[in-house]
């Protein structure tokens, strides 16, 4: 076992995070020492919390250092956590008060036009990414964190969950490839997430597999809203199994697509002409049509070229997607712009509608727009035209 526990990140160009050097003792209680950029102002603070934390877990002698870079107290009590466990055992949990905004739960049919991912183990893009209105946020635990920091970031992503404001965005956790993934979802599940991104599915079971441990952990807790599910297939085999995946089970949602792994996995270049991704794009947005789930494409890479991202976004729009992922915040709303319907489809869906409310109130039990018979679906997707098109801003 390690004599010295150490989390967190420090050093330059690194903001709203701390590192935390934890080390047992036989004596002289819980000594720390505070080097933070903020001192004067909340010094006293910090260290109040650094002994509150291993009091908790019934430490009564350790020496910690706390070098700060403007650490938020969810953040300073996460790393002090994953510092103390790296050389304690211990099932306890340090939970910080979840914020009274973030106890929301989402639709299955809700929008998901843009998700955007932040790194499982940067807070400080964490703090403030429900700004810029996102359909989702996800905070990733799987590639954009290093395999010694994933313990970590679990602990960091759990506060963040019960701490950071994300301003009605859906709450989404990317975990890690199966089986590790697995292990993540009891550190997210409790914490009101509203979404599960699993990558690298290739087949209905890993989907499944990780529909029952949410359920697992839901009845252990007592939670009674669902969890969504998001695969992402990344694959030629993941591709070729698109249609049982898409519909492994009632808690899946969404369909997307990751087109880095995917091209590499087939020994092409992924590039902005998209020939080489477009049947597995075809592919996976007629599997989840069929499955009836949400069909989401890939992330856009050059986060400095918005034509190309506008045009990229148009052309997934044309082949039946529903959103597409981003990366960096700039990028969300020219692909909330491309996403909204045009003013050919609003009109289109206003007079499916209007035809359907006329009907209705004459008690007819057949529906036509002028020599075309309407049925239910055409009437739900038009509605959803109408929805969308308001939340655009499009129309009252």
């Amino acid at each position: 076992m390690n004599k010295t526990g150490i989390a967190g990140n420090i050093g330059d160009g690194v903001r709203s995070d701390c590192r935390v050097t934890f080390q047992p003792a036989t004596g002289g209680g819980i000594r720390v020492d505070v080097r933070s950029r903020v001192q004067a102002l909340y010094g006293a603070a910090i260290e109040s919390l650094a002994r509150e934390v291993p009091a908790f877990f019934s430490i009564a002698h350790c020496h910690l250092t706390i070098e700060d870079a403007g650490a938020l107290d969810f953040v300073i009590a996460a790393r002090i956590e994953a510092a103390l466990k790296q050389v304690t055992k211990t099932d306890r949990q340090f939970l910080p008060d979840m914020l009274p905004q973030n106890q929301y739960h989402t639709e299955k049919d809700r929008f998901r036009r843009s998700r955007l991912y932040l790194p499982g183990n940067s807070p400080k893009l964490m703090l403030n990414a429900g700004i810029h209105q996102p359909d989702g946020i996800i905070l990733d635990l799987e590639d954009s964190v290093a395999p010694p920091k994933k313990d970590e970031a679990r602990l960091l992503v759990r506060n963040a969950l019960r701490q950071v404001d994300f301003y009605g965005a859906e709450r989404m956790v990317r975990i890690n490839q199966l089986p590790r993934g697995l292990d993540d979802l009891a550190f997210v599940i409790p914490h009101n997430v509203n979404l599960i991104l699993i990558p690298k599915v290739e087949s209905a079971e890993q989907v499944r597999q990780v529909d029952e441990k949410i359920a697992e952990i839901a009845e252990h807790h007592r939670l009674e809203h669902p969890v969504w599910l998001m695969p992402i297939i990344e694959s030629a085999l993941g591709v070729v199994n698109a249609c049982p995946i898409a519909a492994a089970g009632p808690n899946v949602v969404a369909l997307a697509i990751g087109l880095e792994d995917y091209t590499a996995d087939i020994g092409a270049a992924r590039t902005s002409a998209g020939r080489e991704s477009f049947f597995a794009r075809s592919q996976l947005v007629n599997a989840a049509r069929a499955a009836g789930v949400q069909p989401i494409d890939s992330v856009f890479s050059d986060v400095s070229d918005m034509d190309a991202l506008r045009r990229v976004v148009g052309e997934s729009k044309m082949l039946g997607f529903d959103g597409m992922g981003c990366i960096h915040p700039r990028q969300i709303a020219p692909i909330h712009q491309a996403f909204a319907p045009t003013p050919a489809e609003i009109e289109k869906a206003r007079k499916i509608v209007q035809a359907f409310d006329e009907a209705t109130a004459k008690g007819l039990g057949v529906v036509s727009l002028g020599s075309k018979m309407i049925d239910p679906p055409v009437v739900k997707r038009a509605l959803r035209v109408m929805a969308l098109a308001e939340k655009s801003g499009q129309i009252d």
